[in-house]
């Protein structure tokens, strides 16, 4: 079928990208789903840094490629091996398809999928190979979702049955954002009433940390950012102190977990040394492979510290996105609150700009109004 996606042809141009425009909004072939594949109509598709640090080059991946990762939609049609997804259910996209057999999903969530992971990093889904076209030319997908687009085959592994009452652009930040800070949050650092949770780095998957954070009684929630509009955005979300990096240096704020959400070896070493002794320095945002950090393993040891890597939240999707929704239901979850705006897909260059520049959350491309 003929399909409408935004296609990145090279990596590493410079921004303002609204100028360069990496990104070309085009019509595509899209293949029939595969035995274990499913057809999905996308609704709602958020732009997230990991789109971004393909785009500048931070996170390098074989072009040309279908971007998007975070999106929810309605099932149009089914491989011949899936048998539980009627049509028109609404599903959540994951970016990491989990084969349920690999050593990495043996560990209930804390490793990522070895078969999922190989098969994102080569752009191809689990079952191998593509199923986007250009004419002649093989289109990437992006972590097996390519969501910047009208429609996506993927693989039933990669997908969570939400219900109707979950709204589109809500179900799609629940599969990176919240998936994400939220798993990170629930899966490592664990609160407990009198606890501390504090999360540097406030944009769209730091500020889902900082909700899901809230939900648990009696936790103190700290915000630490550059920038006074995502502090004021904490603020606004309830989160108990906010402060510049500097300013919570000054001051010595500590706390019992410390979620490091923008991936700068910087920004990992300052969340380090927030860490109270004890306490867990739980870290998911994605540096380049070149960034280092020095550690005094005396510090670890002496204080009882650990450093976690936490990827997609150290999360089981089909766990734990319905625990997310059951907060969401119970009001104690705001995810729409995270999303700043709404854009058209053809304004996908200008949105990196605005995400690069940190003067947007979550941005969300609704397909359904550009019907």
């Amino acid at each position: 079928m003929r399909i409408r996606g935004a296609v990145l042809d090279r990596i590493g141009d410079t921004s303002p990208f609204d100028e360069s425009r990496p990104l070309r909004v085009v019509d595509l072939d899209l293949d029939e789903p595969g035995p274990t594949e499913v057809l999905v109509e996308i609704e709602a598709a958020g732009v997230c840094h990991s789109d971004l640090s393909v785009v500048d080059g931070n996170r390098p991946r074989p072009v040309p490629m279908l971007l998007g990762h975070e999106a929810a939609g309605l099932v149009r049609a089914v491989g011949s091996e899936v048998s539980d997804l009627p049509l028109g259910t609404r599903v959540v996209m994951t970016f990491l398809p989990r084969c349920g057999d690999c050593a990495g999903c043996r560990t209930d969530g804390m490793a990522p999928c070895q078969p999922g992971s190989v098969a994102n990093g080569a752009g191809v889904l689990l079952a191998g190979g593509s199923r986007l076209h250009d004419g002649g030319v093989e289109i990437a997908h992006h972590l097996g979702v390519s969501g910047f687009a009208t429609h996506a085959v993927v693989d039933r592994r990669s997908l969570v049955v939400v219900d109707e009452d979950v709204p589109a652009d809500v179900a799609a930040v629940l599969g990176c954002a919240v998936l994400t800070g939220g798993g990170a949050v629930i899966n490592v650092a664990k609160p407990r009433p009198g606890s501390s949770v504090a999360v540097v780095g406030l944009g769209g998957v730091g500020l889902a940390a900082a909700i899901t954070a809230l939900a648990h009684d009696g936790v103190r929630v700290i915000g630490i950012d550059m920038l006074e509009h995502k502090l004021a955005a904490a603020r606004e979300l309830g989160v108990h102190e906010t402060y510049t990096p500097q300013e919570a240096v000054d001051q010595g704020v500590k706390a019992d977990a410390v979620i490091e959400a923008v991936g700068r070896g910087a920004v990992f070493a300052s969340a380090l040394a927030l860490t109270a002794p004890g306490g867990r320095t739980i870290t998911v945002g994605l540096p380049t492979p070149q960034e280092t950090v020095e550690i005094s393993p005396l510090a670890l040891v002496a204080e009882g510290r650990s450093i976690v890597g936490s990827y997609l939240g150290s999360a089981v999707p089909s766990r734990d996105i319905p625990k997310f929704i059951d907060l969401w239901r119970a009001g104690k979850l705001p995810v729409e609150k995270l999303i700043s705006s709404s854009i058209a897909l053809d304004e996908i260059n200008r949105a990196m700009d605005l995400l690069a520049s940190g003067a947007e959350l979550r941005q969300i491309i609704r397909f359904g109004d550009e019907a």
